[in-house]
């Protein structure tokens, strides 16, 4: 065991003459290794080694300055581990006259110390406060590529100019030595990370060092030390994690594959890499299912859509542009990685041999480091330019979506193992962003069709309103909605205008609006008025709510609810009768340009259920401007419904000959180039019916009445040119008067039409409505209303506050566009 005093034994010191014999002994040498001076003297030097003379020792043939460890022969007999350190002596005109040679014990602490900080593997440093060096160790030497003879008394600068410049100017990094400076001068101690590229490297390494100053016993900085040690593998896998950090905030802001596609590219440039290409199949970037990969072959070229190019600036041109086809080419590296789903990194040389790339950071440069079947050495990619090449199939719950490319140019580094890692985390990253967009386009091209096949196709042939239409869904950004209109032609020459827009969006949105719809249209034939309609239209969304209940806890609901607005024009009339169910009102235009006010309350909104909806009635002139819309057009984060609704006045021109072009300016003028959510409008504008085209009369209730009604209608359809119409309108007009008179109340009354269709309608005061049945074969009645529905092309009951109306409606040969003829002159 080692005690203080051992530690602080004293230092021997020998004389050695030429002739390798003891020639002067110090006290030390007798309290070091128990000899005296007169046991010394004359003797050998080479007498005090415990074992075989070492080469150079004093004494030896070889002998000259000496350095190091030696086992030497206490007096007592136990060894002595000790280091000498020799040196000549010489006399006059450099005649050498032996040697000087000091001993001291390998554990005294001075000794071990400069042995540990010589044997160090940190890169250690002294410096004088003007930076001119004073010491450094073998680490350190290996590390600048100098030894201690060479830099001793030079100044820093001019050993290692390369750290007097920051290889960071864009973090206002300040180079190394003036951070040395900074600690020499200040005597404020500094750490910090310095990457630079050693000498013979391709790799930038990275150092962890401390800066300290050194103070005399006043406390006045005599010196600078430094340590530093590498810390790559360290470095640069903290850098990979940034690059995936940013990736993870980066890749996937919006549900578009190409500009999904694109931020993978963006994202890995330049940090990672130099150029990126991105290569889709065209089933992804419509929204289809892709290619199963039993399907590929390396052995037959590919052909993808470029989806995404990003590169260096020179680069930028080729970067921009929609995807076009590129084509990979059999047994290329990239049809090869789709087939076998595994990536490939290709060098153009081998990393560590000929010490090109000997200093790469940590692990990530020894071969064995990298996965089977990398890096493929090509050093056919020098001649495209480049230094390295990553290839990694894109793929994304077992479906391969492409491939992405990693390329450097100029770049010197190679690409490592842990470099092949980071590309295939952020080609995974992208490709579940990519998938997840190709699943929305799926999804939104699907709700869409299914909406647009939902909608009317064309708008019905009718003469009450001229009508025109526009629906445009939600932005890339945003799924469909559940906006919806219909024009629908009812009884009596009238038509029923509809808009209403289902809570929610995507396809549970357009199911439901397909469903409400179909009610509407339902309930429309049954002509009812439209608050009594929308009662029982919302008693059907509460039905579909109900439907959608989960049935367990673990499952939830899609939203249900909706608005409607409901309108009925009474060309005859002029009158425009009304309902909404938490709807906007619409906006209506007089011809001469002023807006009618529409003085209704708008009920709940459709799935409340139990409150009441009321019917606003009102007389419109005849050229009226309707519209009808959805809150998607006229509200957005930009403006608040009031301000849309007043921009949208702003633009209803009702001079405007055209409704088709009239709203195709509302929707341009309106909608934001980024909408969140979908826009219809329906715009209508009134006709009159001219009053020659309508007759009626008074039936009494008497069957002597039938045949004068019947005569009544003979004449008028003769009057209007209809001798065709003639004989069904007489067989029609006598059934349903001749029931009216048996089985309804008075008033009765008799109308005659003439519109697309010849209508017929008898009103009376029951609230009885017929029904159709087919009679038996001995039954003297029954067959009237079969008869009708047979010989008209269609029939119904419409019930009104003061009883009902039978109608039936016969087709015309004249089209609209003709002019019927002029009526007899009295």
């Amino acid at each position: 065991m080692t005690t203080a005093d051992d530690q602080d034994a004293p230092t021997a010191v020998v004389v050695v003459d030429p002739d390798g014999r003891v020639s002067g002994w110090s006290e030390g040498g007798c309290q070091l290794l128990g000899w005296t001076a007169e046991d010394t003297v004359g003797r050998p030097v080479t007498d005090l080694l415990a074992g075989p003379v070492p080469p150079g020792f004093p004494g030896s043939h070889d002998a000259d300055d000496l350095s190091g460890a030696v086992a030497l022969r206490h007096r007592d007999g136990h060894t002595v581990d000790s280091v000498i350190t020799a040196q000549p002596l010489r006399g006059p005109q450099g005649r050498a006259q032996g040697q000087v040679v000091t001993v001291q014990r390998w554990d005294r602490r001075p000794v071990i110390a400069d042995r540990a900080f010589e044997q160090c593997p940190f890169a250690l440093g002294v410096y004088d406060p003007e930076l001119r060096f004073l010491w450094i160790n073998a680490s350190s030497g290996r590390v600048i590529a100098h030894s201690e003879e060479q830099v001793l008394g030079r100044k820093y600068r001019e050993v290692l100019p390369e750290f007097d410049r920051s290889l960071f100017p864009e973090r206002d990094d300040k180079p190394y030595t003036d951070k040395l400076a900074e600690v020499a001068r200040t005597g404020e101690p500094a750490r910090l990370i310095t990457v630079f590229r050693p000498l013979g490297s391709n790799y930038a390494n990275a150092w962890a060092t401390s800066i300290w100053p050194v103070r005399d016993t006043e406390g006045n900085v005599r010196a600078v030390a430094n340590w530093g040690f590498d810390m790559s593998a360290e470095y640069w896998a903290r850098q990979r994690l940034l690059i995936l950090n940013e990736a993870t905030t980066g890749i996937g802001r919006t549900l578009d594959v190409i500009g999904t596609a694109q931020e993978l590219a963006t994202t890995s440039v330049p940090a990672f890499t130099d150029l990126v290409t991105v290569d889709l199949f065209d089933e992804v970037l419509r929204g289809e299912e892709p290619p199963s990969p039993p399907t590929i072959s390396r052995d037959e070229p590919l052909t993808l859509s470029r989806a995404a190019r990003h590169g260096s600036a020179e680069d930028a041109e080729r970067s921009a542009g929609p995807a076009a086809p590129v084509t990979h080419a059999a047994h290329s590296v990239a049809a090869a990685c789709m087939a076998t789903g595994r990536s490939t990194a290709e060098l153009a040389a081998d990393p560590g041999v000929g010490g090109e790339w000997a200093f790469g950071p940590g692990l990530a440069a020894d071969p064995a480091h990298w996965p089977p079947g990398n890096p493929v050495i090509d050093k056919g990619i020098t001649a495209e330019g480049l230094t390295g090449r990553i290839t990694v199939p894109l793929r994304a719950r077992g479906a391969l979506l492409g491939v992405v490319i990693f390329s450097r140019l100029d770049r010197p580094e190679a690409f490592t193992a842990d470099d092949l890692i980071l590309a295939e985390q952020l080609t995974a990253k992208a490709a579940v962003a990519i998938d997840n967009a190709r699943r929305y386009v799926h999804q939104s091209t699907t709700a869409l069709t299914l909406q647009r096949s939902l909608l009317p196709q064309r708008l019905p042939s009718q003469e009450a309103v001229d009508v025109a239409s526009r629906y445009l869904p939600a932005g890339i950004d945003a799924e469909v909605g559940g906006d919806w209109y219909d024009v629908i032609s009812l009884s009596g020459a009238r038509v029923a205008l509809i808009i209403g827009d289902v809570v929610g969006h995507g396809l549970h949105a357009s199911a439901s609006m397909g469903r409400l719809r179909t009610a509407v249209r339902t309930l429309a034939d049954v002509d009812l008025p439209p608050d009594e309609l929308l009662t029982h239209l919302d008693d059907l969304v509460l039905h579909f709510a109900s439907d959608l209940q989960p049935t367990s806890h673990f499952q939830t609901t899609a939203e249900t609810g909706a608005t409607c607005l409901y309108t009925v024009y009474d060309p005859v009339s002029r009158r425009l009768t009304l309902a909404s169910a938490g709807h906007p009102l619409p906006l209506v235009i007089a011809p001469d340009g002023t807006r009618i006010p529409v003085s209704a309350q708008p009920g709940p909104p459709l799935g409340i259920g139990g409150l009441p909806f009321e019917a606003t009635e009102f007389e419109l002139p005849e050229g009226s401007l309707l519209a009808l819309y959805t809150d998607g057009l006229v509200e957005n984060r930009e403006r608040d419904v009031d301000q849309g609704i007043a921009e949208l006045l702003g633009f209803l021109d009702h001079r405007a000959p055209s409704l088709d072009a009239l709203c195709d300016t509302v929707m341009e003028a309106l909608l934001p180039e980024h909408r969140t959510d979908d826009a219809a409008v329906l715009l209508a504008r009134t006709r009159a019916l001219d009053p020659q085209h309508v007759a009626d009369r008074d039936v009494e209730p008497d069957v002597a009445e039938v045949s004068r009604a019947r005569q009544f209608a003979v004449d008028q359809v003769e009057a209007w040119g209809l001798e065709e119409t003639t004989f069904v309108t007489e067989l029609v007009v006598s059934e349903l008067v001749t029931n009216a008179i048996r089985y309804g109340e008075p008033p009765i009354r008799l109308r005659l039409i003439r519109d697309t269709a010849l209508i017929c309608e008898v009103s009376d005061s029951s609230n009885t409505a017929p029904h159709l049945r087919r009679a038996r074969a001995f039954d003297e009645g029954g067959r009237g209303l079969l008869l009708v529905a047979q010989l008209t092309q269609g029939w119904g009951t419409r019930h009104t506050p003061h009883g009902k109306t039978i109608w039936c409606a016969q087709s015309l040969a004249h089209t609209s566009g003709e002019t019927p003829p002029p009526p007899p002159a009295e």
